[in-house]
């Protein structure tokens, strides 16, 4: 087992771009542009962005759905099952209110946590039980603001915040190749010891 598609969260357009909840756009971003000679090429069948690449030798999809985040399910559903990718070769990348800037963390399954994207994926999948990798952004009640968790997840990072997750960004794409390779501990490990 071993990561065949890579999905990254968001919502499209520009007065979304530079938001909290398009972490999961921003790390695809950059790993298409690093890895996908063209970067990500819109894909109407699927209603998303979408590029074929290598990663650690291994054939890996990259998508970032183009339908609002909690219509996400369409476009991974229908990609997973036209290449008939398993949902444990499934990694979704989201915004994480339950872990500060700077932070990162994989999981496999549990619950959405209220995150519309994840709930979506879930439906179309008709399982939990696929990968995700969780950019930390805070949640505004940590931070002592007192903004709904909606209007926060739409507003852009505080500029004290914005390098520390593009600094978990940069840690979590170091360990995509191992995730790619099946070598999901180690990748854990790596991640999840934060120097």
């Amino acid at each position: 087992m071993a990561i065949r598609l890579i999905v990254g969260l968001g919502n499209p357009g520009p007065e979304y771009e530079q938001t909290r909840h398009n972490a999961g756009f921003w790390l695809v971003d950059n790993l298409a542009g690093s890895h996908a000679r063209g970067g990500l090429k819109r894909e109407a069948r699927y209603n998303a962005l979408l590029a074929k690449t290598a990663i650690a030798g291994q054939e890996v999809w990259l998508l970032e759905p183009q339908t609002f985040m909690n219509r996400s399910g369409q476009s991974v559903g229908a990609l997973a099952r036209f290449y008939k990718i398993a949902p444990d070769e499934i990694l979704v990348v989201h915004d994480e209110l339950d872990l500060a800037p700077g932070i990162a963390k994989i999981k496999k399954g549990g619950s959405s946590g209220g995150h519309n994207g994840l709930k979506d994926i879930t439906a179309a999948l008709g399982t939990q039980d696929y990968w995700r990798l969780r950019i930390g952004i805070g949640h505004p009640r940590a931070l002592n603001l007192q903004h709904a968790v909606v209007d926060f997840v739409l507003h852009r990072p505080r500029k004290e915040e914005q390098p520390l997750i593009d600094e978990a960004i940069a840690r979590s794409i170091d360990v995509i190749p191992l995730l790619c390779e099946g070598k999901f501990e180690a990748a854990m490990m790596q991640l999840h010891t934060v120097k």
